[in-house]
């Protein structure tokens, strides 16, 4: 019998407060914290002792990606739907996210397995991502196809490209969907045989560096007039550093924003190796990336997006506070439709109906009663992430910084996380 706090990846504790999010219950608890704050790792905020009366609160104001686009995108939230393809989620629970994202106004973002009816369905901010295979948008020998991408551009309701170099659940390998799972109609929405496995190459061909990619993110951006961004995972800081100096040479090319995915990321099917041992994890990853980029004064220019586990309040706090300026979350919204995690996402048995295509096991799914728990989990996460930033004192929380939140050590204690990741301070002095 584990406790609420053991399960793997996700324990109860965390599971159980994103269930009662999305069912619109209160989430206040009685008798103290079940959680070991002793744990090496855990962050502990930091309260103001005079946080900002009630009058003091402010929104967060929406943030601008992409300026030199010609059509920049106005992100209204803090807190998005991250990459889950159709295909790897069924077409209700694609539906029920869709509608979802739109009544909670955030964005849904497609995975790489295509644009389908599902993902429009809602009527939400959707970004489109180019996976290693470039489903959606390739011509019949698997190059990115001009025209392709401008049909998918031509959808309002599609804000922006992320180009997939890497997801947490298997840096180095590309997307895997079984053959099982490979309908007729996914097969032709991704331009693949059906009921054959969809195995996307592990990195984009005629992408062999750097250049490469920015020469890529400018083309996207130039035929699709969209923000264009792209998803990797940090494996060491040296090669970012070889990036963020080559886009203040050709700033005109940046990519307008940066998914950072941790290595503990995990909704689609991967090699267990990959799953466990491989992409530093985001609690490390993600401040490092942000110096980086803060040191090379491109902070207005480049977006970062994290990625990894970041399903809880907490969690979303965190990030902010090392810097990210947008969180975005798969499992998180899986565990608002439902999902009880069985890990068997990739057999086509899951008996929640999201990520089957049996329509029998679909049938618990109904789109009409998931999608308000859906909207109601992001408006909670968000309510909560605001909580805890006026208690750390600000009024709202993009103001939250390093300062802001303590990391617990080995000895018990714990230490600012400014003085583990001192922040990059002087934007100008290169």
């Amino acid at each position: 019998f584990a406790m609420d706090r053991e399960e793997m990846p996700f324990n109860r504790a965390q599971r159980e407060w994103v269930e009662r999010a999305a069912d619109g219950h209160g989430n206040t608890v009685a008798f103290g914290s079940t959680r070991n704050l002793s744990v090496v790792g855990t962050p502990v905020f930091v309260n103001a002792a005079f946080p900002p009366l009630q009058d003091q609160f402010a929104k967060t104001d929406p943030l601008e990606i992409g300026p030199t686009a010609q059509t920049p995108y106005v992100a209204p939230s803090i807190v998005n739907i991250s990459g889950m393809s159709f295909g790897a989620l069924s077409a209700p629970a694609v539906e029920a996210l869709s509608k979802g994202a739109a009544k909670a106004g955030i964005w849904m973002n497609t995975g790489e397995g295509g644009l389908s009816p599902y993902h429009l369905a809602g009527g939400c901010d959707v970004v489109f991502q180019i996976g290693t295979a470039r489903y959606g948008v390739r011509d019949l020998d698997g190059n990115l196809c001009d025209d392709k991408l401008r049909e998918i551009a031509a959808h309002d309701q599609v804000k922006m490209f992320e180009i997939k170099l890497a997801q947490g659940a298997k840096p180095g390998k590309g997307g895997i969907l079984p053959a099982e799972k490979v309908t007729e109609e996914i097969a032709a929405i991704r331009g693949i045989p059906a009921g054959q496995a969809s195995l996307s190459p592990n990195r984009h061909d005629g992408v062999d560096d750097f250049g490469d990619l920015l020469d890529m993110v400018a083309h996207v951006r130039e035929v699709t007039g969209k923000p264009v961004g792209f998803k990797t995972v940090v494996g060491s800081l040296g090669p970012f550093r070889e990036l963020f100096a080559l886009i203040r040479d050709r700033e005109k090319d940046a990519p307008d924003f940066i998914t950072i995915d941790g290595g503990e990321g995990g909704t689609g099917a991967a090699p267990m190796p990959l799953i466990d041992l491989v992409g530093m994890p985001i609690r490390e990853a993600l401040p490092l990336v942000v110096n980086l980029r803060d040191e090379y004064g491109l902070k207005e220019r480049v977006r970062i997006v994290a990625s990894g586990k970041l399903v809880n309040p907490g969690d979303v706090a965190w990030a902010l506070c090392a810097g990210a300026d947008f969180v975005t979350s798969a499992r998180g919204f899986m565990f608002s439709l439902g999902c009880i995690q069985a890990l068997k996402c990739n057999r086509n048995t899951c008996s929640t109906g999201i990520t089957t295509h049996d329509a029998s096991l679909q049938k618990g799914l109904v789109v009409e009663d998931k999608y308000v728990k859906v909207a109601q989990y992001a408006k909670c996460l968000i309510k909560e992430v605001e909580t805890i930033a006026h208690s750390v004192g600000v009024s709202e929380p993009r103001q939250m910084r390093r300062k802001h939140v303590r990391i617990v050590q080995a000895n018990g204690c714990s230490v600012p996380m400014d003085e583990i990741f001192p922040r990059y301070k002087n934007q100008t002095n290169l």
